[in-house]
C-alpha cells in the first residue's frame, strides 16, 4: 500500500532536453549525407539528450517498508528502509548544490533534485544523510514523520 506519492517535474531541464533534441535533429538533417563518418557524434548527441531527460522528473513514494525515489525513466533510483531513517527535516539547498544526483561536501550529504531549492534531509542509522528535492517539502516531511514515528 502506498502511503505517499508525489511527482515533481523539473520544467527547466525538461525544456532544455526538448530544445537540445530539436537542435540535434536539425544537426542530424544537416549532416545526414555523411552519416557513417558522423556516427560517433550522433551517438554522443543521443546520449546527452537521454541523460538530460532522465533527470527532469523525480518520483517520490513511501510504502510500508521503503522511501523510494526514481528519476524519469527509472534508470536512476534509490530506496531507503523506513526503519533505518532516524530523523527528517525540511532544508533549503543552495544554488551550488545543483540538480540531478550529487555529493555535497559541505554539508556531507547526497542530493537528489530536479528543480528548486526545497528539500527534505533524512539521516540514517549509519549516520549518512540524504536530501530529496521536492516542491512540497511540508507534505513529504509530514508523511515521513508519520511512518517513522517519534
Amino acid at each position: 500500500m502506498i502511503r505517499y506519492k508525489h511527482t515533481q517535474i523539473g520544467y527547466l531541464l525538461l525544456s532544455a532536453s526538448f530544445i537540445l533534441a530539436i537542435f540535434f535533429i536539425w544537426l542530424y538533417v544537416v549532416i545526414e549525407e555523411n552519416i557513417g563518418e558522423n556516427l560517433p557524434v550522433i551517438i554522443l548527441m543521443g546520449l546527452i539528450a537521454f541523460t538530460l531527460g532522465s533527470f527532469s522528473i523525480l518520483h517520490v513514494t513511501i510504502d510500508e517498508k521503503y522511501l523510494g525515489i526514481k528519476f524519469s525513466y527509472g534508470i536512476f533510483r534509490k530506496k531507503f528502509l523506513l526503519k533505518d531513517i532516524v530523523s527528517v527535516k525540511n532544508v533549503k539547498n543552495s544554488w551550488y548544490h545543483g540538480w540531478g544526483i550529487r555529493l555535497s561536501l559541505w554539508p556531507l550529504v547526497w542530493i537528489y533534485n530536479v528543480s528548486g531549492y526545497d528539500a527534505i534531509e533524512i539521516t540514517m542509522r549509519n549516520g549518512k544523510a540524504y536530501r530529496i528535492g521536492t516542491d512540497t517539502p511540508e507534505d513529504l516531511e509530514l508523511a515521513l514523520n508519520r511512518v517513522i514515528g517519534p
